[in-house]
Order: C-alpha cells, then structure tokens, then sequence
C-alpha cells in the first residue's frame, strides 16, 4: 500500500494539441482519486489544456483543479523539490535543473518514460526495463498496451459499468443528448466523427447521404471540420451548425469536455476517432469504431495500425475481419472508403458483438494507473 503522501510528478509537452495533454490530465486526477496521492501535472502549454478542462486559468502558474496540482512548465525552470516518481511522458526532455535536483535527493526517485500505446509484438519485451541513466538516477521504458506483460490502458474505476447502465438507460441518453443540442430521429443511426484531415472523407459522406437508412452525424469541433465543409458547399463551420443532404444530417458540436465525450461516444452507434486517447475511449464504448492514427514518418504508424487490427479482430469471421481490415486501412491512407463501408455494414451485428468482446477483454487487465503504482511498489 503507497504511503497518502507519496508525491508523483507527470511532465507534458503538448505536442499534437490535446491527445498528451488528455493521456496526462486523466491519468493525474486518476492518481489522486484512486490512489491518493499527491500530484503535479507540468504542462508547457495550458491554452491548449484549457480546452479539456475549462476551469484553468492560463495566466496562473500553480493552481490545484480536481484535486491535481497543475503547474505551468516555463522555459525559465524555477527551482522545485523533485517527487518520489516522475514520470515523462511520451518521451519528453525532463528540464535539466529538475534532473540535477533529481539526483541530489538521497533517495533517487522512480524515473519513468510513459511511452505512446502500441500493440507491436515488442512492447511486451520492453515493458518495465531500464533505460539510460541519469548520475544516480535510473530511467524505466513504461509501455501502455492491449496484451499481459504491458501497462494496460487508462480506465477508471467503475467505467464499464457505469457505460453499460448508460447505455440502457434511453431516457439519460436523450437527456444528454438535448443538453448538447441534439434532436436524434428516433429511426437515424448516431455517427461521431473527430478525425485528422482525410481526403477519403467526400466519399463516406456521399454513401451515407445516397444510404436507405438516415444517419445524424456528429462533428465536434476539430480538424476535419474543413473537409466536411468542402463536401457541403460551405465556406466555414462553426458550432451549432445543422446541414441535412438527402439521408444525412450533420451537427457541428463544441470541444466537449472528457467525461462529456464519453458520454458522447456511449450514445452512438459507430465512432470515428483520432490519435490516442480518444482512441482508448471509444473502445470503451463498445461499439464498432474506425481510428484514425497519428501519421509518422516514413509511415510507421501503418506498423502499429496493422498490429492493433491483428489483436482486434482475432475474434471475427474472415469476411467481417477481411472488411475491418479494408475500412481502416483505406481511411489511414486517405483513400476513398465507400466500398469498403458498405463491405462492413454486410458485418454490422457481428462487429458491435465484437467491440463489446474486445471492451471486456481489455477490461479484466489492470488498468494502467494502477499498473503504474504496483510498478513503483514492486520497485521500492
């Protein structure tokens, strides 16, 4: 059991607007509820944090928010006391004044490189050893992942059940829904859509505006409201905008808040979603999904692209994985996705029992705050 007073430091630098920022901001409050500790979250940018949690104040340096102290990660480092852990996460470059104060603890502290989430064969094997040091200070690679042998994935406690009791419950989800402005035909299928900017987005549009059955779908605010644009005939989207072509609607909805999209995602009947931790919710969400991955150089986002549907559809027929594997790989790619939307929807009852499989499944492994202080037990 940790000590109450047991103090973690997580550094963040915001690098692709909100995907590190809203790993670090969820796993800090989880620390603090969960596990009691004391944390602080060094951000370099809270204009973007601001936008996950609108209680910020960006011109403050030190304020506490859910029980976290967020710190603002100036370029001038301020002398500070380091924690028992400290983690960096996503590979950041821990200031060089905080690593000499680091090492001059008489007790070196746990050292931890949160790394990105991959379900490449390797991250088991790296998962937990050292890497390079620090004077007296010992660096740990630390992998989220899908598979025993890795962190895990962030889920709070409860989760699962409470998404499963909403999701039973039509009366909380049309509650929620009107609170965002959204008046959902009782006959429409619900779609969310946060994405990167895709050239294939034109042709998903036409099949579900051509499509029998009505679609509603919901676009919070992000990059891929340009393309969307363009399909429409419009100059701009802002929020609240409400366009309808001939079997699809499509609502622009505000930047919502963490729990505000969970909530959002449980609603719909398919979510397409981006980067990482969103990616992570959606699975959450039981419900069948399309992700679109971060884009790295020399395409090595395609590797762990391709390992995440090896695991992913393990479950399903050859047609319905032969289909999965289509629609992902055309929408990464920024091709057009027509063909192989319509080869899913020839699976669709068959994807939605395998989401859910994959949810409980991901769910009986210790979630990765969890994972993290049993990491720091088994280390003192």
């Amino acid at each position: 059991m940790l000590q109450p007073k047991t103090r973690w430091d997580i550094f963040c630098t915001v690098v692709d607007n909100y995907g590190d920022i809203g790993v670090t901001w969820r796993l800090a409050r989880q620390l603090v509820a969960e596990h009691a500790l004391e944390v602080r979250l060094w951000v370099d940018d809270l204009r973007a944090f601001e936008r996950l949690c609108p209680e910020i104040d960006i011109d403050v340096a030190q304020q506490w928010q859910q029980g976290v102290e967020v710190r603002h990660w100036p370029s001038d480092w301020v002398h500070t006391e380091a924690a028992d852990v400290v983690i960096a996460a996503f590979a950041c470059q821990l200031p060089s004044d905080y690593m000499d104060v680091m090492a001059e603890r008489e007790k070196p502290p746990l050292w931890m490189n949160l790394d990105y989430l991959s379900a490449e064969d390797w991250v088991i094997g790296c998962h937990g050893l050292p890497s390079v040091k620090y004077k007296s200070v010992q660096k740990f690679f630390f992998f989220p992942g899908f598979q025993p042998g890795t962190g895990g994935l962030l889920r709070e406690r409860g989760l699962l059940d409470q998404r499963r009791q909403f999701q039973h419950d039509r009366a909380a989800q049309r509650q929620f829904l009107q609170g965002l402005g959204i008046d959902r035909a009782a006959d429409a299928q619900l779609i969310s859509l946060f994405a990167y900017e895709n050239t294939g987005l034109a042709s998903w549009l036409d099949v579900l505006a051509a499509d029998a059955m009505p679609t509603h779908l919901l676009v919070p605010e992000g990059r891929i409201l340009g393309d969307v644009a363009r399909w429409l005939g419009v100059e701009t989207l802002s929020v609240g905008a409400l366009h309808v072509r001939q079997a699809l609607t499509v609502q622009v909805l505000p930047f919502v808040r963490q729990d505000q999209y969970d909530h959002l995602l449980w609603c719909c009947d398919f979510n397409a979603v981006r980067g990482e931790d969103s990616f992570v919710r959606a699975q959450w969400a039981g419900r069948p999904m399309l992700w679109h991955i971060y884009q790295q150089d020399e395409d090595i986002h395609l590797d762990k692209l391709d390992a995440f549907l090896a695991l992913y559809t393990k479950g399903l027929s050859p047609a319905a994985a032969e289909a999965t594997n289509g629609l992902w790989r055309a929408w990464n790619a920024g091709l057009p996705i027509a063909e192989q939307w319509l080869a899913a929807r020839n699976h669709w009852p068959e994807l939605h029992k395998n989401a859910e499989a994959w949810c409980l499944e991901q769910g009986l492994q210790a979630d990765l705050a969890a994972a993290l202080v049993q990491f720091y037990l088994n280390w003192i």
